[in-house]
């Protein structure tokens, strides 16, 4: 029987996942509040009654824009409704535009303009169920300008993508790329973001990528989509690469370090992992009991680096920051043992043994003490490795039976 403790390696790939997906922001949703919409409908009648025509934002769209222009009979509703929404009677606007838009008596713009007011009214109170049912009658009843109506539509796949409608996000954002030709980066983000949580990692990587190649100044978040994109779709030297720019361009910024750290351990590249959390822990950095796991977890995964993660759990206990639990302690053993520390290691297994969930540290505790030759010790504590459940009983009755008091 091997005298020798079972060396458990403890695993980086949980942690990394952690500090990498951290990333689950959705492009914040363009809706107008009834003060902006006020806003400019006092700025068009100061200006004598007529805002200045917008911008064409979807130059390229298949799409012909329909006159939005409504009646006699419906402009009265509609300013009616208007009125309503900017003394901010919301529950009184939101009746009114529900019974436009089942007026099929209205031409299209009326009902779709009522449309996009219900929308506001509902997305305003955090109702966004009924706030996406309001955009798509706007959608499909087809009555507004090309920008109201792609932007409608924009907006309906972002509260999808918000409400876990990532399917349904994804077919939205695919009409509407369709449609308007648009190859804004803030658009294709929303989409690649969808196809991210589809975990359809290939795909998504190129859309995003597309949108950080087509803008001037890349969001930090689209950078970190790309990057767990990458981590997903096992493509480490790429996710390593985008993780190193962002961890340039913020030197100071504990997050973006710890993220290049865990993609190096997710990509097998530990001794970058640990060069950097090194620096980290050298900076001062090291403030929470996560970060000691991070790296005393990856000396031990690194051949010859046992007195390394040692030392690396003994600062974490001594300031209080890393907890003193099973966990540490029996990597604090195991550092020990297997860097020929084994007086070190006894003791490191006495305070784990008792907070270990079964018996089996107890059995190692007895191997390294029979190693030892403190076969009295060693008998105990296969006493107590027995009376706490092993999953080879045999083994500690080897060691009970061994010679000696």
């Amino acid at each position: 029987m091997s005298k020798q403790p079972t060396r458990r390696s403890t695993t980086l790939l949980a942690a990394a996942i952690g500090a990498v997906l951290a990333f689950g922001a959705v492009t914040q949703v363009n809706a107008q509040s009834a003060s902006e919409r006020s806003a400019q409908r006092r700025a068009a009648k100061e200006s004598g009654g007529k805002a200045k025509p917008a911008e064409n934002q979807y130059p390229n769209a298949t799409r012909t824009s329909p006159e939005a222009k409504a009646s006699s009979k419906g402009g009265a509703k509609l300013q009616k409704m208007m009125d309503a929404y900017d003394k901010e009677k919301f529950p009184e606007a939101r009746s009114q535009a529900d019974a436009i838009i089942a007026d099929t008596g209205l031409n299209a713009y009326e009902r779709s303009f009522a449309a996009q007011i219900g929308f506001q009214v509902a997305y305003d109170a955090d109702d966004n169920k009924a706030a996406m049912d309001y955009l798509k009658k706007a959608i499909e009843t087809n009555g507004l300008d090309n920008n109201s109506h792609f932007d409608r539509m924009f907006v309906l796949a972002q509260l999808q993508l918000q409400e876990d409608q990532y399917a349904d996000s994804l077919a939205t954002m695919d009409r509407f790329l369709s449609e308007s030709k648009s190859t804004k980066p803030e658009h294709l983000i929303v989409k690649g973001n969808a196809l991210y949580r589809l975990e359809r990692y290939a795909d998504a990587s190129k859309v995003i990528k597309q949108a950080i190649d087509g803008s001037p100044d890349a969001k930090p978040e689209w950078l970190q989509l790309l990057m767990a994109s990458y981590v997903e779709n096992n493509q480490g030297a790429e996710a390593a690469k985008i993780a190193e720019q962002i961890a340039a361009k913020n030197p100071n910024d504990k997050r973006a370090q710890m993220n290049v750290a865990a993609v190096y351990s997710q990509s097998d590249m530990l001794d970058k992992a640990a060069t950097v959390l090194e620096k980290m822990r050298a900076a001062g950095q090291f403030t929470e009991d996560k970060d000691y796991r991070q790296l005393y977890s990856t000396y031990l995964n690194l051949d010859g680096k046992e007195k390394e993660a040692a030392n690396v759990i003994n600062e974490g206990l001594e300031k209080g920051v890393l907890k003193p639990d099973y966990q540490a302690y029996v990597a604090l053993a195991q550092s020990y043992y297997f860097s020929e520390q084994a007086n070190k290691s006894i003791d490191a297994y006495k305070k784990a043994a008792p907070l270990a969930p079964d018996g089996e540290t107890y059995l190692n505790l007895a191997r390294v003490l029979w190693q030892e030759d403190r076969i009295p010790e060693a008998k105990e504590a296969a006493k107590q490795a027995i009376a706490k459940g092993v999953k080879k009983p045999d083994d500690a009755k080897k060691i009970l039976a061994l010679k000696g008091k």
